[in-house]
């Protein structure tokens, strides 16, 4: 990855003034480490008449695929060879964003006690990336960077010029010229919009990286008129960080409107009392219900099949009675989020011993899940299409045969009550069914007559005497053979 920033001076301010803005000597060639490979600063030209600073970044594509993959506990979701052989060390990305913030933070925040007078006035500025992934093409680019002040040059790259028939490829040459921003809002820019550009992110997006991106938008994300692609993009699609993200610039903006503070904006409603019970997410009454119904069973070893994203093995890891823990998923995408989740790559020894991330389908047997204490199928079932359960209770119940099997589903019956939920609508777009309680223990008993368990029924969540609770468990515990001879 490569990246040049240039300016023109005369001899009473020389163009050199560029190495304190950037706190990087012009004499020198520095080189920094960062957590996925090397940087290096260099000037190829630095006189009074005109200076460049050049930003190369030396990818390590192995690290790359080693810290994602979370030493091995959950992979990334790419195939295996395109993990090694991409684009990662040759165009801007997220990498070069961060590669940015780290080698050039003092110049981000406009500090440079050797210049301040120049730090804080704008520069001719030209900078230069020579490959940007543009997902968008050069219509975006300049639709991002034009209404920053910045004269944009976007020259498609052929995919192969010696076969100008196939066309561009989705990376561009981008030029950008200005005299009218500072050295500090031109890289505030390259740190956001390079990222929002290339419409990936190379680590996990939390919720602090919303904060990153007020900080960052400052003074120009506000105002932008791509704001919510921006800020969609910059938070890799995330709805619920979006949506804070574009609420606190609302507030921004409508501050500034009114030259006034957000606080004084933001006052309508006042703080919660100590006193103020908040409602318990249905979600989390879930994983309580489902860690006391484990508890109550003397489950150490525990499949939780479906894992989604993890949060049900995060609450698990917490409990040492659960001496391993395993979150089986069909999508590597969600266990790539899971393995985030619980920062496996950070993860002491002793802990990382007790959980393990596999990809697989509940459809098929798998050797693999045979032997444990219990197993969890939380909202999972609804997700298949009805001719396929049977393949996933032999799978679970007939193959498997953990000693305890819970089972969670929604409750048809409690849709009446969701408000916000059109009459005759599932709770979710991937459902392929939801069951009223009578359906789930029909199908619950006939499954546990079939393979050796007794079923018991728990109710989750407020129990409603006219609809049942929103989400209804099967506890299905595996008859002895003296049981099963008896029945």
């Amino acid at each position: 990855m490569f990246l040049t920033i240039s300016t023109t001076g005369t001899p009473e301010r020389p163009a050199t003034d560029l190495g304190f803005l950037l706190h990087k000597h012009p004499e020198k060639a520095q080189t920094f480490s960062t957590s996925y490979g090397t940087a290096h600063v260099l000037y190829p030209e630095a006189d009074a008449e005109r200076c460049t600073a050049a930003l190369l970044l030396e990818v390590d594509a192995v690290a790359l695929v080693r810290r994602g993959k979370g030493k091995g506990r959950g992979g990334a979701p790419d195939a295996a060879l395109a993990q090694y052989v991409n684009d990662r060390p040759y165009a801007a990305s997220s990498l070069l964003a961060v590669a940015l913030s780290a080698v050039f933070s003092s110049a981000i925040r406009g500090v440079c006690n050797a210049r301040p007078e120049r730090a804080a006035q704008p520069l001719p500025l030209r900078i230069e990336v020579p490959a940007l992934p543009a997902r968008g093409g050069p219509d975006l680019v300049r639709k991002l960077f034009e209404p920053l002040g910045w004269a944009v040059t976007a020259e498609p790259v052929a995919l192969d010029a010696r076969f100008p028939e196939w066309g561009d490829s989705r990376y561009v040459g981008l030029v950008l010229e200005s005299e009218r921003l500072t050295l500090a809002e031109a890289l505030r820019h390259l740190y956001v919009l390079l990222p929002v550009l290339d419409d990936a992110k190379h680590y996990w997006v939390a919720s602090d990286e919303v904060d990153k991106l007020l900080r960052a938008g400052e003074g120009w994300l506000p105002d932008h008129p791509e704001q919510k692609l921006i800020t969609s993009r910059y938070l890799s699609r995330r709805w619920s960080l979006t949506r804070a993200a574009m609420e606190r610039l609302e507030l921004v903006r409508l501050a500034e409107a009114d030259d006034s503070e957000v606080e004084e904006i933001d006052n309508a409603v006042e703080a919660e009392t100590e006193d103020e019970e908040k409602p318990t997410p249905l979600a989390v009454q879930r994983r309580d219900a489902i860690i006391a119904a484990l508890q109550a069973s003397g489950a150490a070893r525990v499949l939780d099949l479906g894992c989604g994203q993890g949060q049900l093995v995060q609450a698990l890891l917490k409990d040492v009675r659960f001496t391993e823990i395993v979150g089986v998923d069909v999508s590597m995408r969600a266990l790539t989020i899971a393995s985030r989740r619980l920062k496996l790559d950070r993860m002491g020894e002793r802990m990382a011993s007790r959980v393990q991330l596999l990809q697989g389908s509940l459809a098929y047997t798998d050797k693999r899940l045979k032997g444990y204490d219990a197993a969890v199928l939380s909202e999972v079932i609804e997700h298949l299409d009805l001719p396929r359960l049977p393949a996933l209770e032999y799978a679970v119940f007939g193959a498997a045969r953990p000693r305890t099997v819970l089972v969670t589903t929604p409750n048809v019956e409690y849709n009446v009550r969701w408000e916000s939920l059109p009459a005759g609508h599932v709770r979710h777009g991937d459902h392929r069914f939801e069951w009223t309680r009578e359906e789930f223990r029909s199908w619950a008993s006939s499954v546990a007559e079939r393979h050796g368990y007794d079923v018991e029924f728990v109710p989750v969540g407020p129990d409603d005497p006219e609809v049942g609770p929103p989400t209804q468990m099967a506890v299905f515990v595996i008859r002895t053979e003296k049981e099963a001879k008896a029945a």
